[in-house]
């Protein structure tokens, strides 16, 4: 037991926290999960409680973070990250983003642990470089309403690198991209879950703008193989993980009602602020250095997390809306 590696992840209970607490868990870390529960749910990891390894803290990393003993490595995914979350809670969100992270990096310094940091392609903003690389800069407006998110993370990585370059600190950085799967919540606001929600109880699809926008989707699996790959390699830079095979959002409400077996009516609505137009990662550095690259295509992926959706949104059983009339 002395010997075996201790992580903490932050943000265990959300989507991408939940599923690295399940790999590292399969990987054979002690486990320590915290989450302030603003946006994860408990019901993520559930089925890892009682489990000799595994622990959950409930806490707000924005506060002091203790954890007892000694910890080897830290994996930093605690914060809102759809724009219905960072909207209605933007000062949160900036201070996750940087009073978090700064008290994160002051345990990984006492504890001598390796911090792997969650940025995003959201510090490309609205971008100018398609597909965005690494050594692109960006095209955010850090006075618009999704500058909450931007910069938080767009500071994070700034802190992080200084942790590195200043104290030595064993650091990762990693920019993910467009990510689902199961255990992604409902209701908050991101196309995929709105788009296959709204399917499967026949409603019409949102479509933000002409739909001409697009993004690049990753299968939740193939994102926490890179993220384990990049924090046991030896690259402090950031990295981009993410799937490039890229689609309007458009041809992908047309792709979902294929799948669901509805017919295709958009709803369209005003494009939102500062929404991307285009987003496509460019993972030469992730290959090249990680030996990584997508595994699940979108089709594939896309099936299983339908079979998600299908036993968790509401009004829908066993696939069909249920019409069943109620009395209350």
């Amino acid at each position: 037991m002395a010997d075996k590696k201790r992580i903490l992840i932050t943000g265990g209970a959300g989507f991408l926290g939940s599923h690295l607490c399940d790999r590292f868990m399969a990987e054979g870390y002690h486990v320590i999960a915290m989450d302030n529960l603003v946006t994860g749910d408990l019901k993520n990891i559930e089925h890892l409680f009682g489990k000799e390894n595994f622990e959950f803290h409930h806490h707000d990393v924005s506060k002091f973070v203790f954890v007892p003993g000694k910890l080897d490595y830290i994996l930093h995914f605690a914060s809102p990250a759809s724009p219905i979350d960072y909207l209605k809670i933007p000062i949160q969100t900036l201070k996750v983003g940087s009073l978090g992270t700064h008290n994160l990096l002051g345990l990984a310094r006492v504890k001598n642990a390796r911090v792997l940091i969650a940025s995003t392609s959201e510090v490309y903003g609205d971008p100018e470089v398609h597909p965005q690389v690494e050594e692109y800069y960006g095209n955010v407006n850090p006075v618009g309403p999704r500058g909450c998110y931007d910069e938080a993370k767009r500071f994070q990585e700034a802190i992080t690198m200084a942790y590195h370059t200043h104290h030595g600190l064993e650091t990762r950085i990693i920019r993910i991209f467009n990510t689902y799967g199961p255990r992604m919540r409902l209701n908050d606001g991101r196309v995929l879950p709105a788009f296959l929600s709204q399917a499967l109880r026949g409603e019409n699809l949102t479509v933000f703008g002409d739909g001409s926008q697009t993004r690049a989707f990753c299968y939740v699996d193939d994102l926490v193989e890179g993220i384990y790959r990049l924090l046991l390699s030896d690259y402090p830079l950031p990295v981009n993980i993410g799937n490039p095979d890229e689609i309007t959002i458009k041809e992908f409400g047309e792709e979902i009602a294929r799948l669901t077996g509805v017919e295709f009516k958009p709803d369209y609505r005003p494009l939102p602020t500062n929404d991307p137009m285009k987003r496509r990662p460019d993972i030469t550095k992730a290959k090249e250095i990680l030996g990584w690259e997508p595994k699940v295509d979108r089709a594939e992926g896309l099936r299983r997390t339908l079979e998600y959706f299908k036993e968790n949104v509401p009004g829908v059983v066993n696939g069909q809306v249920d019409n069943t009339p109620r009395t209350f």
